[in-house]
């Protein structure tokens, strides 16, 4: 039939849609004042329910399966359209201070405006009380301006023998919540502080000078001092002939010679087939989407398996969240604590891979379109990266009796982006598989955030790596969101989540060798039952399964859990991060499917006073998963002491 939409409802945003949205909230300002001080945080896409998405893919887009619908007595009704679109706006009053959410209707044609009109309608606007959003680019830039400009700070700097203030960081930290002096009815932020040596060096690594022993809090609102002191006098360290990391500046190193040339050729193309953001690729589909807070969205997951048919796996993936806490308790270190999605946006800070790509072999780039703190709109020119990777041997086997072999190579679909949020860059990538597998994985590189150390000193809270110069010891976790629909068509929630653990037999008639070893199941039966921590010792791992679907042995189907390495917050239950963080106090979380839940720290925890907003205040409903739409919540986490050959670019963990 015809197609008459030209955008699938989980298409990201085009540049053209938000521009739309956000000239149609700006004329919906009351004053010119209120329009003025308007600040724009973030526009995305409204997500369609379900029952959209299955009606786009069923008769407008790929893959084109009506036959995937329940079945009526009449049969199918065949829409003539799909429901507009839709943007989320949240908008930042910077006079007012105040955080407002709005919904902007979009209209289908492409072109910004007709007849000099927008082509918007606002379908709802709401003020959201006690919240701070999102820091941008353009406040940090501010900040540190208006910092370097102090008096004081700049006769603290000349005390440290710093003259010149262009070598001088200024990177501004959201200050967390440790005390109602950091209530959001102030928008606040305390600089980090750092300083290079050499002005004519733009890359050298300054974050190798950490400045400390200074305290700084300003107001981002109206842009100003409030608080400084100069409380300790902590001697610069030394600049390292090994700080810098770019080619030509990595002094008292020696590069490499000896490595030839690697090529990864495709002289036939790739395997995978692209429209629009709908991807296939030996049997696997699903579709690409990117927000500013996550990054990264896979849509619509399904294997294509025989006869049959498309078996959906994932109606939605992603990172929603990563908390980076320190161990340090020393002064600045103990508040660093970031949010790098919810108090920035790993979407926002994404590399254009023009830049330098991380990919090899034929690849398939994606753009991305977000808006800046004025509203306009910025694009990130090759921002998603797709391709084939071979991935070593699948399986492998030898007969010894005939000698015959046969191995097969593993080959795996990538879709990745990375983004730099201050002095780290995270790679996020999901994995495809020929067997089936889907495999996510996060790769840490980038800059230490380092302390100073005085002279003689010596901290067991991290890891000396220089004269003068330590890498406090710290936790990165990053919380995976899986919305998951393991073998249900549309419409269908018959999903339920099963633990596994590895028993040992007791002795006895059931083990006389004492040799007897099982797994054993545990339904997870409700949202407080399925709070569950990873368990290495007894391989624990866990199975979504659907409750109505067999397999050829007459079992229920299921995808399976493997959680890898992982570890819970090493602080004290009382640290404050825990309080906007009570997400990480288990590994695994499970709910059903609410449209409204999405952050497990909530929308805004910047500045967050609320205790255990988000995913641990849900799961107190204690709601049912028997059987139901399933949505799994997994804390990755990684702990980080440093080693010394880490003091430039760290290699990827």
């Amino acid at each position: 039939m015809l197609r008459v939409q030209t955008r699938h409802p989980l298409d990201p945003l085009t540049a053209a849609e938000i521009s739309v949205a956000v000239a149609t909230v700006r004329a919906a300002g009351s004053t010119p004042e209120v329009r003025d001080s308007m600040r724009f945080i973030e526009v995305g896409l409204v997500e369609p329910p379900k029952n959209v998405v299955a009606l786009a893919d069923a008769y407008f887009f790929p893959p084109f399966q009506p036959s995937l619908l329940l079945r009526t007595k009449g049969g199918p009704a065949i829409p003539s359209k799909l429901p507009p679109r839709q943007a989320r706006l949240i908008v930042y009053n910077k006079k007012s201070n105040e955080t407002s959410i709005w919904i902007v209707e979009l209209s289908e044609v492409h072109a910004v405006t007709r007849g000099g009109h927008h082509r918007g309608k606002v379908i709802s606007s709401n003020v959201v009380p006690n919240v701070q959003p999102p820091m941008d680019a353009v406040e940090y830039a501010e900040c540190e301006a208006v910092v370097k400009e102090y008096p004081p700070f700049r006769e603290a700097m000349k005390k440290r023998g710093i003259e010149d203030l262009d070598l001088v960081m200024v990177d501004p930290w959201c200050v967390g919540y440790h005390s109602e002096a950091d209530a959001p009815n102030r928008r606040l932020a305390k600089p980090l502080i750092f300083c290079r040596t050499e002005s004519d060096c733009p890359m050298e690594n300054g974050y190798a000078r950490p400045v400390e022993g200074i305290h700084v809090l300003v107001d981002i609102q109206n842009m100003v001092v409030l608080e400084f002191e100069d409380r300790k006098l902590v001697p610069l360290p030394p600049p390292d002939p090994l700080r810098n990391y770019t080619a030509g500046e990595t002094r008292g190193g020696v590069d490499r010679s000896d490595v030839k040339p690697l090529q990864i050729v495709q002289p036939d193309g790739p395997s995978f087939r692209v429209d629009g953001h709908f991807v296939q690729w030996q049997k696997w589909n699903f579709r690409i989407g990117f927000t500013p807070r996550e990054g990264l969205v896979i849509y619509s997951v399904a294997y294509v398996d025989g006869s049959r048919g498309r078996r959906p796996v994932a109606h939605r993936l992603s990172f929603v969240e990563m908390v980076v806490p320190y161990g340090d308790p020393n002064d600045p270190h103990y508040r660093k604590n970031a949010f790098d999605a919810g108090e920035d946006g790993l979407g926002k800070n994404a590399h254009s891979l023009k830049k330098g790509c991380d990919c090899l072999g034929f690849i398939k780039y994606f753009d991305a379109h977000f808006t800046n703190f004025t509203g306009g709109v910025e694009t990130i020119e090759n921002c998603v990266c797709l391709h084939e990777e071979d991935h070593g041997i699948l399986w492998k086997h030898q007969d010894w009796r005939t000698g015959l072999a046969e191995v097969r190579r593993s080959r795996r679909l990538t879709v990745s982006f990375i983004c730099t949020v201050a002095n780290y860059e995270y790679g996020f990538f999901w994995h495809f598989y020929q067997d089936g597998k889907i495999e996510a994985e996060v790769k840490l590189t980038g800059i230490l955030s380092l302390g100073a150390l005085q002279p003689g000193e010596v901290r067991k809270f991290g890891t000396t790596i220089a004269p003068g110069l330590y890498a406090p010891v710290h936790q990165h976790f990053f919380v995976a969101r899986m919305d998951m629909a393991v073998d249900c068509k549309p419409g269908e929630a018959y999903n339920q989540v099963v633990e596994v653990n590895v028993k040992v037999e007791e002795p006895g008639k059931h083990n006389p060798h004492n040799n007897a070893f099982y797994a054993e199941e545990k339904l997870l039966k409700t949202e407080l039952e399925a709070m569950r921590d990873c368990n290495p010792s007894a391989a624990r791992h866990w199975i979504i399964r659907n409750t109505r679907t067999v397999n050829r042995t007459g079992q229920l189907t299921g995808y399976k859990l493997m959680p890898g390495s992982n570890c819970l917050p090493l602080a004290r239950a009382e640290a404050k991060f825990l309080r906007r963080a009570a997400f990480l106090k288990h590994n695994l979380w499970v709910t059903p499917y609410s449209p409204d839940e999405k952050f497990p720290g909530g929308e805004f925890p910047n500045q967050n006073p609320r205790v255990g907003e988000g995913l641990a205040t849900w799961v107190k409903q204690n709601r049912p998963l028997e059987e139901t739409d399933i949505v799994l919540w997994l804390a990755l986490s990684m702990l980080h002491f440093s080693s010394a050959i880490s003091m430039q670019c760290h290699v990827i963990l």
